[in-house]
């Protein structure tokens, strides 16, 4: 019922905004003969009373009044048209503010008949957090709602730190993951997400708090790939060559044949093993441990700032050398980073075209592209 007054009076306003100029445009227009036909009048008047006061003679008065007679009459003739116009003016006045007032509302219910939803029943925001059916948003909502109101509720905090990752609301996932992990205690997944987390956060540099939460993780559980492939990673981003050869190489040998990060590590392997990285595979210049440090000491405006330098470098170099499937997964990712999501789906398509979605690569650029709300030929989810 509120929903329907709220229609009502919304409507009511638009109409008088749209009717009340129209109104003001009925008001006659003064004619340029009126202020004659009023002295032609007064001197009618005059000439009667003149003559009753014995002023002027009878034959004088009637001389008199057929001149003025006269010239009335041809004032009044020369106003008609005008009288005319103003009359059909006001009628087409009228027509408008009946339009208006008819179609207006007319207008609104048969969009709202073809768009909305007139024979669902009316619900709370309650009643709709309690059935969000595939609305994301109102997932994310119910779950915060239940969290300001348990923010002890470890569950619910493991829930939500991989939905916002998927959203792209890095923070966020980054104060889940730790919420989840100091209620319920480290697990392998967790302590994953967490540095995975502050990976993405950092524009893709493995910084020493990703680092600990990834070694703390290969200690519960040293077949862990993802934590194997991401401290992998930090070595060769730290320029420690053959330690991050040599790690790769283990993991290439732990992995089954058809996992989907093969192709990435012997990517890897195949840049490390030929002694130099082609141009463009990492961030621009792989930063050393003295960068990390101090990229960790930064304020959040500062190392923001570093971020999108390095975002802008790697583009640049990806241009010149789209053969680069680490560097397009990092510059999407990057890109969601910075709340950037328009340049990510450009960058997706862009690495399509160097590694086709037919391929292992562009199958992999495509899960990232799901993972993260971007279609690459479409609209984000």
């Amino acid at each position: 019922m509120l929903f329907w007054i709220l229609v009502a009076i919304l409507t009511a306003a638009v109409a008088v905004v749209l009717v009340l100029p129209l109104m003001r445009a009925t008001a006659p227009l003064s004619s340029p003969h009126s202020h004659d036909i009023e002295v032609y009048r007064d001197q009618l008047e005059e000439v009667k009373r003149d003559q009753k006061s014995g002023l002027i003679s009878g034959e004088d008065a009637e001389l008199a009044s057929a001149e003025i007679a006269r010239r009335l009459l041809a004032a009044s003739a020369a106003d008609a048209p005008i009288e005319q116009s103003g009359l059909k003016s006001l009628r087409s006045n009228r027509i408008a503010q009946l339009f208006v007032l008819v179609s207006l509302p007319a207008v609104g219910l048969f969009v709202y008949l073809v768009t909305g939803s007139p024979g669902v029943p009316a619900q709370p925001l309650a009643a709709r957090l309690a059935n969000p059916g595939d609305d994301i948003n109102i997932l994310i909502a119910r779950a915060e709602n239940h969290l300001a109101a348990n923010p002890g509720d470890g569950q619910g905090w493991d829930l939500l730190a991989p939905i916002y990752m998927r959203s792209g609301r890095v923070e966020d996932a980054i104060a889940a993951y730790d919420q989840a992990i100091r209620l319920l205690g480290p697990t392998p997944a967790r302590l994953g997400g967490y540095a995975e987390a502050l990976i993405v956060q950092s524009g893709g540099l493995v910084t020493a708090d990703a680092q600990e939460a990834l070694k703390k993780s290969l200690a519960l559980d040293p077949n862990d790939p993802r934590s194997e492939f991401y401290l992998a990673l930090g070595l060769k981003q730290e320029g420690k060559q053959q330690d991050a050869l040599a790690a790769f190489r283990r993991l290439a040998g732990n992995s089954p044949a058809d996992a989907p990060w093969v192709p990435l590590v012997n990517q890897h392997i195949a840049e490390l093993s030929a002694g130099q990285a082609p141009a463009g595979n990492t961030m621009p210049a792989n930063p050393t441990s003295e960068d990390m440090a101090a990229a960790a000491q930064m304020d959040a405006g500062d190392r923001q700032a570093m971020v999108r330098g390095m975002v802008d470098s790697l583009s640049s170099k990806l241009k010149e050398n789209p053969a680069n499937f680490e560097g397009w997964m990092r510059l999407i990712r990057s890109y969601v980073v910075l709340d950037q999501r328009d340049e990510a789906r450009d960058a997706l398509q862009q690495g399509l075209k160097a590694f086709p979605a037919t391929g292992d690569q562009g199958k992999q650029l495509l899960a990232l592209g799901r993972e993260l709300g971007i279609e690459a030929g479409g609209e984000e989810k």
